[in-house]
């Protein structure tokens, strides 16, 4: 394999390249699915190929192929300098890297089990009794539980002398419980964080013993009143809180989009440079980028230009101060060094600027969830994640939840339903004004980030504690929520 790399690197460069990349990724994917009392769906695909990218005539140009021979990884590299050539001819200005030290080295995720080597009947099983479990309970009328395992083992050589290789493996399971009554139908899910570990992330004891508390909740939904039209304090969990970090904050902060690169999918951006400095939030914020993070869904140990995974902050004490950056657009910005977070999600994909592990850091002084609401006087808990809507420049936005309760003197005081709470970006996260200790802060997640024109399906951990908010806008909804469980 890795001769198959250099041998399309250095064609690239004997065809007039100024820099090639290659990688070479194998990629297999386990997806199960049970729907009630039967197996719905169980896949399992695998598929390996090579990416090369070049620049020639100051331009980009990529081509790919399933096929691992030396004739077709030199057609290949003839064809990515091609379409670089090509591309030349109608680019503004040519193509600049901020400066990328050579490295070598290997990284893989920790697994103690290996998901692939589990017993496809243990996997089918544990999602039959998760739904056998909702079932069981009155009311519910449909229960669904859902598995996701990846592996992708990648080799990234460049024409600078990179020379990598990591192993990284990925586990998530979820359920959901829907109660029918009173001419409604009502959900409630419930997630373990999916993380960079191997099968022994997915706890059958944890999975097991919420079953019949969210089927509770979801029957009990069927009865809650609708959300109030108010201004009111918001306390929300951290599942809760990794959507709106996703969506106000990681994707506001990818500099591609921030620099009209990448405008797909709700694409630019109000974090431009001149912004840096500014208040993104209240001094209880700070946003830290971590790619380094232990099971963190883009802890990769590099990215796919060959830069190291990297912690810094995106946002210090509610100020600006960061993006999530590839070598062209730091260099652009005029920065030393690219933060690592430049990614394609196949072999067939041109790397492009993603969210990395970006997590609302705890507060820090002791607190609880449990003291937050005591001290809360009115206002509503939302649990998990709900549907979503934010505008182009990522500033107006709505979200829903998966469970809300309303509070009234300190006291949760009964579910509610079609909670959703409006705001703009920055006023959002500066009527921050307590965020709940380390012991409370979860590593949650996103398998499903899409971006980019065709799009790419991305994952990335976006931690967080149990946070208040005040005098934030809730209400409106009409006709109920459906979760997100598509691209965000």
């Amino acid at each position: 394999m890795r001769d198959l790399a250099r041998l399309a690197i250095d064609e690239a460069i004997r065809r007039g390249a100024t820099y090639a990349d290659a990688r070479i990724l194998r990629f297999r994917r386990q997806e199960l699915r049970a729907e009630d009392r039967r197996l719905g769906s169980f896949s399992d695909a695998e598929d390996v190929g090579i990416g090369v990218r070049v620049l020639a005539g100051g331009a980009w140009g990529f081509a790919g192929s399933h096929e691992l021979t030396r004739e077709e990884a030199v057609r290949v590299a003839a064809e990515a300098v091609a379409v670089a050539r090509a591309s030349a001819t109608c680019t503004k200005r040519e193509v600049v890297l901020a400066p990328e030290p050579a490295r070598t080295g290997t990284f893989a995720s920790e697994v103690r089990v290996d998901p692939f080597a589990v017993d496809p009947a243990d996997k089918a099983g544990l999602l039959l009794e998760l739904t056998e479990g909702l079932l069981a309970n009155t009311g519910i009328r449909k229960a669904s539980a859902w598995m996701t395992l990846r592996r992708a083992e990648r080799l990234f050589l460049s024409s600078e002398g990179h020379d990598l290789e990591s192993d990284v493996t990925t586990t998530g399971c979820a359920y959901t419980a829907t109660a029918v009554g009173n001419g409604d139908a009502r959900s409630r899910t419930f997630e373990l964080p999916p993380r960079t570990l191997g099968y022994e992330n997915l706890d059958r004891a944890r999975l097991l013993a919420e079953v019949d508390r969210v089927a509770a909740q979801a029957v009990e939904h069927l009865t809650a009143p609708s959300c109030p039209e108010a201004r009111l304090d918001l306390v929300l969990d951290p599942h809760n809180l990794a959507l709106t970090i996703h969506e106000s904050v990681g994707h506001a902060t990818e500099l591609d989009r921030v620099l009209g690169y990448e405008e797909s999918l709700a694409g630019r951006s109000f974090a431009t440079p001149d912004f840096l400095g500014g208040a993104y939030g209240s001094p209880e914020i700070t946003f830290v980028a971590d790619n380094t993070l232990p099971g963190g869904l883009a802890t990769h140990g590099f990215d796919d230009e060959g830069v190291e995974g990297q912690r810094w902050d995106i946002v210090r004490e509610g100020v600006f101060r960061g993006y999530g950056t590839g070598r062209e657009v730091a260099a652009e910005l005029g920065m030393e060094r690219s933060n690592g977070t430049c990614r394609a999600d196949h072999w067939s994909s041109i790397p492009i600027v993603r969210i990395p592990n970006l997590s609302l850091m705890p507060g820090q002084r002791p607190l609880t969830p449990e003291e937050l609401i005591a001290d809360t006087k009115d206002g509503i808990y939302i649990e998990g994640r709900g549907s979503f809507s934010i505008d182009q420049m990522r500033v107006n936005f709505q979200f829903g939840g998966d469970a809300a309760w309303r509070i009234k003197d300190g006291r949760l005081a009964g579910m509610l339903k079609n909670v959703t709470y409006q705001s703009m970006t920055t006023e959002f996260w500066g009527s921050c004004d307590a965020v709940c200790d380390e012991r409370f802060w979860v590593p949650n997640g996103v398998l499903q980030c899409g971006k980019g024109d065709p799009v790419q399906i991305s994952q990335m951990t976006h931690g967080a504690a149990t946070a208040r908010f005040r005098g934030v806008k809730v209400g409106g909804a009409v006709g109920g929520l459906k979760p997100s469980t598509g691209v965000v």
